[in-house]
């Protein structure tokens, strides 16, 4: 009995063997017990990055935007005999669009409000840009980011462009393997398999220390201005980064350590009116203002695509989606919500990290 019990122990020990080295290793992780024997758990870890799921409840995908011409005029109905509401001036207007009817002339109207409603020639509908960061699942080990332009990679920093070699979109994500300043002055970074980037081509977000004014518990977000970037914390813990647009120089983005202080699903804005940057924006989605004496928020920017970039009057713009996560993330912070603002040094990526010990990869 007992030479059977150890041919068949053998015969489990072979067959976990082979069930083993027969499973590709990211795929299964097994481990011996003396209680159970062989167990594997056939469901890893999740990877480090990963793209946020969309919320189930999420209006997002159901709302439609138009930037609305200069000068045009907003009717009570769909017709130009028709009552007229309200001119819409010129300046940067947008508006959501709320239903699209057809007349009996057959000319096409969306209403942008309740009893508002405007020509299709007379606007033009706008599609919300779909980037997203990534959810980051555990700290990172190395630096990280975007290519934030279509551009070549090179084979060794400072090298001339080579149109040969593939070029890279915008928004592919990547992580840092080594980074090198060249004879051209400017850092390099490699970002796996011996490519190498010039970093004016891309935003490369680093671990921030925790300001000491933030409790180990809270949430935060950093926004740096350098590389047009933000980052979810909870205390010293990442959990979440992508890009963002803050304020073109003449309308900076303050910076400073605030918390927000008002949150709005959706919301207007509007600013410099009688001036030739004048904005009427409606519908502002997921807006969440954390530096009040200037009018500053995060919140999602559906009407471009520009980020990476400094592209706004003082806020923070943030795709779409990102700022959904953050708003919705965020509902149930203990402090609401601290927002970091900084500008950051990218030469400080060569004092925090050994290359040799830190930057290792493909």
């Amino acid at each position: 009995m007992a030479r059977y019990a150890r041919f068949g122990f053998t015969i489990g020990l072979l067959a976990a063997a082979f069930f083993i080295f027969t499973q590709p290793a990211a795929a299964v992780d097994c481990y011996y017990s003396d209680a159970l024997g062989f167990v594997c758990d056939a469901s890893p870890p999740p990877p480090t990055f990963e793209p946020p799921e969309p919320f189930p409840n999420s209006f997002l995908p159901d709302v439609k935007y138009a930037r609305l011409n200069d000068l045009i005029n907003v009717y009570a109905g769909p017709s130009r005999a028709e009552p007229i509401v309200r001119n819409v001036g010129d300046g940067f207007l947008f508006s959501s669009l709320q239903g699209a009817v057809y007349n009996d002339a057959g000319e096409l109207w969306y209403i942008i409000n309740p009893g508002e409603y405007v020509h299709a020639d007379d606007l033009r509908v706008v599609e919300a840009s779909e980037f997203t960061g990534m959810v980051v699942n555990r700290q990172p080990e190395r630096p990280f980011g975007w290519m934030i332009v279509d551009y070549w990679y090179s084979l060794e920093p400072g090298a001339e462009l080579d149109e040969s070699l593939p070029k890279l979109p915008r928004y592919t994500f990547f992580e840092v393997y080594d980074a090198v300043e060249a004879e051209d002055g400017w850092i390099w970074y490699n970002i796996g398999r011996g490519r190498w980037i010039r970093q004016t081509y891309v935003s490369v977000i680093d671990i921030t220390p925790r300001p000491e004014e933030i409790g180990p518990d809270e949430y935060w977000v950093e926004v740096d201005l350098y590389e047009q970037s933000f980052t979810a914390y909870v205390g010293d813990r990442m959990v979440y980064a992508g890009l963002i647009s803050s304020g073109l120089n003449r309308w900076p983005t303050y910076e400073g350590l605030f918390q927000v202080e008002q949150r709005f699903t959706t919301t207007k804005m509007s600013g410099a009116e009688g001036k030739v940057d004048y904005y009427f924006v409606e519908d502002v989605p997921h807006t969440m203002y954390f530096d009040m004496h200037n009018e500053i928020a995060l919140h999602g920017a559906y009407w471009h695509d520009r980020f990476g970039y400094k592209h706004s009057h003082g806020c923070v713009n943030m795709p779409p989606r990102d700022a959904e996560w953050v708003f919705n993330w965020s509902a149930d912070a203990p402090n609401d919500l601290w927002v970091l603002v900084h500008t950051s040094n990218p030469n400080s990526i060569f004092e925090r990290y050994d290359m040799e010990a830190n930057f290792s990869g493909p």
